[in-house]
């Protein structure tokens, strides 16, 4: 385990925002959860700031000030592996590192034949915080193919979660543990078999469709909205109040995908705040609807 004076949360997250951190604890064993119980509490007092569990930083917009947070932040872990297979049918159990990125999770999905996932292409956030927003992309959701979840906490140590037994909705998961800090350590998949090249070819499709409407090269946090209870869907409002394409400074809702909000190079935490709290206004004036943020909001 490494504790490492804290970076700028821009250089976390892919929308590359956010302000400088008070530090950062980097775990990559499994002999390092001993250690980081028996201090989290006394290294968290010293700097008082907030612990923060944190993946890719996929999915957050951060203000540019300085940051009363501690970063907790895993890596390594290994490759995926089968924990169980049905004889005789497709079914795998394919158990999975938290650190481990989708984009390699995918690959190795691709090299095995292991179907089930390919919708996920083109996500770019880590396993574990696929969990914890439950991540999902055209229909396909984490709790849609999750078997169990391993999760540490500095009071219980590490407990497998059963499924049935944790909490899912659009965009959020609830493990069902009364503990501040939660670790996505591992996770089992229920995934299905099928040619290496099938499910290679699927992806590609999955990828490639996604490539076309929505900006997957470019700097951002994913949809900024989540979609309203009733109605059209958030990039289509935006679409409507003419927003899309819109620019303030070196931020803009994408050309693509109104409801992207992307970093031009060198944007501002200022700027990205104006944009969001500009579509809201105007979403609301004409609609009547209010939009909330999908993306977790640091401040």
């Amino acid at each position: 385990m490494r504790v490492l004076p804290g970076p700028l949360l821009a250089d976390r997250t892919t929308l590359r925002l956010g302000g400088k951190t008070m530090a950062e604890i980097v775990v990559r064993r499994e002999a390092d959860m001993d250690e980081l119980a028996g201090n989290l509490d006394e290294w968290i007092a010293r700097l008082g700031g907030e612990p923060m569990v944190l993946g890719a930083g996929s999915n957050i917009l951060a203000t540019d000030h300085e940051l009363g947070l501690v970063l907790i932040r895993l890596e390594g872990g290994g490759e995926p592996s089968i924990a169980h297979q049905n004889a005789g049918c497709d079914a795998l159990l394919v158990r999975v590192p938290a650190a481990l990125r989708l984009p390699r999770l995918l690959g190795w999905c691709c090299m095995r034949g292991a179907k089930g996932l390919e919708p996920w292409a083109g996500i770019p956030g880590t396993v574990g915080g696929a969990v914890a927003m439950n991540a999902g992309s055209y229909g396909l959701e984490m709790a849609d193919v999750l078997e169990r979840v391993l999760i540490w906490t500095p009071g219980l140590g590490c407990v497998w979660r059963e499924a049935e037994d944790l909490g899912f909705g659009y965009r959020w998961f609830d493990s069902g543990l009364d503990e501040p800090v939660q670790l996505v350590l591992a996770i089992e998949l229920r995934l299905g078999r099928d040619e290496p090249g099938v499910v290679r070819t699927r992806m590609r499709q999955w990828y490639d469709r996604k490539k076309q409407s929505q900006p997957v090269t470019m700097a951002s946090a994913g949809c900024v909205f989540k979609n309203p209870s009733s109605g059209e869907p958030a990039g289509k409002l935006l679409e409507q109040v003419g927003l899309r394409g819109y620019r303030q400074g070196n931020m803009a809702f994408s050309e693509q995908h109104a409801n992207f909000l992307v970093n031009l190079g060198g944007g501002t935490s200022g700027d990205a705040f104006a944009l969001l709290e500009m579509a809201q206004e105007r979403v609301e004036r004409r609609f009547g609807l209010e939009l909330k943020t999908e993306v977790r909001v640091i401040t």
